[in-house]
């Protein structure tokens, strides 16, 4: 047997630096076909082969994994997740609150660096761009959870730049903005809002998610906005249904819901930042 190293191994010849040129013209053109041929790309590089109907199942679980890689590397354990409206500008009260909100929880959470209860919203402007200002303005970590519009939505400014996604599926954006949720804060907002938090209020209501707080902020706005009376009294949801929310006025008195609500609920995830 010959011994690897005295170089008659094939296997230890380095591959030429180029394909060799065929001496036949044509064979010639046939080899840079061959190489121009989208067959010839590795599946992991073809965009064109990753777009197939076929292959949906295979994209939902990259959007899945590589935003729940990055968020363990940059150690984000826990989150609030802020909703409300787009349309809400600099100026206006709910903006500042929702600021405020974000500010606050950061301070509180993200002085040792240890990545709870970090503020996450949909990325965009409005309720969601205050919410990580907030963040931005402590210095601290913030996610913004992006999602590919017929209209494109651009991320806000205040992103934490290692954490701000885009997705193309709204169900799997849906889920990273739960997975690691100990908490909901709704501003006033729109149907972008409303879906959110039905969704998660449906979800505790079900048992599919453990109990956290869902706080709405602004209760004048939700009151006038559904009669959440009417559904108790129609049969649509339980008498008890209605527990599972919190109201707030502001962003330090959201914050201080959450806290009573972990008070509350010792045995919960997030008791321990009581």
């Amino acid at each position: 047997m010959s011994d690897p190293k005295d170089g008659d191994n094939n296997n230890q010849r380095p591959l030429p630096p180029a394909p060799p040129v065929p001496a036949d013209p044509a064979a010639q053109a046939n080899l840079e076909a061959c190489l121009a041929s989208p067959t010839y790309v590795r599946a992991q590089e073809d965009l064109v082969f990753l777009a197939h109907r076929e292959l949906r199942g295979v994209r939902l679980m990259l959007e899945l994994e590589k935003a729940d890689m990055q968020m363990d590397q940059e150690g984000i354990r826990t989150t609030i997740v802020v909703f409300g409206g787009a349309r809400l500008n600099e100026g206006d009260r709910w903006y500042a609150e929702a600021r405020e909100f974000g500010r606050i929880v950061s301070a509180a959470c993200q002085a040792s660096g240890v990545g709870d209860f970090v503020i996450t919203t949909g990325g965009g402007p409005g309720a969601m761009e205050a919410a990580n200002r907030g963040a931005w303005d402590v210095r601290a970590k913030t996610v913004g959870f992006n999602i590919q519009l017929p209209h494109e939505q651009w991320p806000n400014a205040y992103i934490t730049p290692s954490l701000c996604f885009r997705f193309h599926y709204f169900g799997i954006r849906k889920m990273h903005l739960l997975m690691r949720a100990r908490a909901l804060v709704a501003f006033p907002g729109g149907y972008g809002t409303l879906d959110e938090l039905f969704e998660t209020l449906t979800l505790v209501q079900t048992g599919k998610m453990k109990r956290l707080p869902i706080v709405l902020v602004g209760r004048a706005y939700w009151e006038k906005l559904i009669n959440w009376q009417f559904l108790v009294d129609e049969g649509g949801i339980a008498p008890e249904d209605l527990n599972l929310i919190s109201w707030a006025e502001g962003g330090a008195e959201a914050w201080n819901a959450i806290l009573d609500f972990y008070i509350r609920h010792p045995a919960l995830p997030g008791s321990r930042l009581r």
